[in-house]
């Protein structure tokens, strides 16, 4: 019953405007004794609603992880840590990068948030991996036997990092191949380093390594190597490509220089930071610039906070949507994930250092104005409301940023690896994983369109599994 005694408290931040200063993670982590307060916040459910993971309203209710969040909340009360640690990888095979990265759907549908505020479960999710890191329980465990078996996974973000983990630890010999320099995909590239620093997706990469999982960097699956050699050297293969085919702004002005996909800006960067000789383009550099980012969602948010550090002169975000109501409406009501207004971690940047929320809502650009060396240097736009007349305006613009979202898998993937398209992802079967082609599988954003880190782990670990039955029945029609 802590819940009635306890308030929730919000785990602490560095102060925005110092922390613009660099790129480091910007939360601080709980003292102990408060971390065992939150914990004991948790009503131990008889059915416990934030570990169901589904979809309600298009939204995610839930973990899709199925973590044991009760059980691993009473642990954390109790001091009782490496269990708490053992409960958690039961489930999740990345807590390091959920717990930074993911909008944490548990605490939408916690029951307690019913009549109170919900559990902290994400900063408690977070202080158990970092405890186990630091005390040293988190070690290589390479498989006591091999297969025999060899699988290829395309692509490194968290679907395929969780498939050839999963894989691994079965026994199969796994070889993961990702077309850029770094392993991590999203991990390393998508998502920013203050909120999850490179070190943390490097420290992993090196465990998988030490348990036997094999990494090739720089290899283009299709171009560098083909399919039909992959089928000569490997027993199946796994596509987790990701959906990175960027949804595209098709108006006026959309060739003029200065207007990027938002993820070419924050890769960019991100390369940058990790290796200074690599260069930034001035035109993906937002300092001393006047910033427009397209699109109100998460990555928008993540250029926003990149544009401050590189030092940007302004910031403004378009959405099309209106402001999110304080509290719950009565059309998303509980279990569903609450769409309510709160300030993100780059528009609190934004407010301490240029002095206001950089988000305008009801807003649809309709056009891109440059100058005669074919750059542009403003947008004009219509902003809407129902029952009210539009408006057109101009804003000054040395940069755009287009975040509004993803269409599907890159259409490359489909030329280069011969399966079947269903939209704009892989076809394949929701149970069996399977794709058009015998012995290919898909996962992740790559078949079931962009997502949550946790849909992607969920699917990494289901593909995994039936990747594993394919090889069994394959084993035994060989007569072995």
């Amino acid at each position: 019953m802590g819940f009635v005694t306890i308030d929730k408290q919000k785990q602490k931040e560095r102060k925005g405007s110092e922390r613009v200063n660099d790129w480091n993670e910007y939360k601080l982590p709980f003292p102990e004794q408060e971390l065992k307060d939150q914990a004991a916040r948790c009503m131990d459910c008889g059915t416990p609603y934030c570990q169901m993971g589904v979809e309600i309203n298009r939204s995610t209710s839930g973990c899709p992880l199925y973590n044991l969040i009760p059980e691993w909340n009473d642990l954390v009360y109790r001091g009782l840590w490496q269990e708490a640690y053992q409960r958690l990888i039961k489930t999740n095979n990345f807590p390091e990068f959920t717990s930074k990265a993911c909008p944490a759907p548990c605490e939408g549908s916690c029951t307690a948030g019913l009549v109170s505020d919900p559990v902290s479960i994400k900063s408690i999710e977070k202080a158990i991996i970092d405890k186990a890191f630091d005390e040293g329980w988190v070690k290589p465990e390479p498989p006591l036997r091999r297969t025999g078996k060899h699988v290829a996974v395309i692509g490194s973000g968290p679907a395929g990092l969780a498939a050839a983990d999963q894989l691994n630890k079965i026994g199969h010999s796994v070889t993961v191949y990702e077309r850029d320099d770094r392993i991590g995909g999203l991990l390393m590239y998508g998502i920013p380093n203050m909120k999850i620093e490179k070190y943390a997706v490097e420290r992993r990469v090196k465990l998988l390594q030490a348990e036997g999982i094999q990494f090739k960097t720089n290899v283009n699956v299709g171009k560098d190597v083909t399919m039909e050699e992959l089928h000569q050297t490997f027993d199946a293969v796994v596509l987790a490509t990701g959906a990175g085919k960027h949804r595209e702004l098709s108006i006026e002005g959309r060739q003029l220089k200065g207007i990027h996909p938002a993820m070419s800006y924050l890769t960019a960067s991100t390369k940058h930071l990790l290796d200074p000789s690599f260069t930034l383009d001035d035109d993906l550099n937002a300092k001393g610039k006047n910033v427009i980012v397209i699109g109100g969602g998460d990555t928008g948010a993540d250029c926003v906070a990149t544009a401050l550090r590189q030092g940007c002169t302004s910031v403004v975000q378009f959405g099309k949507h209106g402001e999110l109501p304080k509290e719950r409406a009565t059309s998303n009501p509980w279990p569903e994930n609450p769409r309510i207004f709160s300030l993100d971690y780059a528009y609190e940047e934004a407010k301490e250092v240029l002095g206001r929320d950089p988000r305008e809502y009801y807003v649809a650009t309709n056009a891109f104005i440059g100058n005669e060396d074919g750059h542009v240097v403003s947008l004009t736009t219509d902003t809407f409301k129902q029952g009210e007349k539009s408006e057109m305006r101009t804003w000054d613009a040395d940069l755009v940023l287009i975040a509004i979202g993803f269409e599907g898998v890159e259409d490359a993937v489909f030329e280069d690896m011969g399966v079947e398209k269903l939209g704009g992802t892989i076809k394949a079967d929701n149970k069996t994983y399977q794709t058009s082609t015998d012995g290919v599988f898909a996962c992740g954003d790559a078949r079931r369109g962009a997502s949550l880190i946790v849909w992607a782990i969920q699917e990494g670990r289901k593909a995994a599994c039936a990747v594993d039955l394919y090889l069994d029945k394959k084993l035994a029609a060989s007569g072995h």
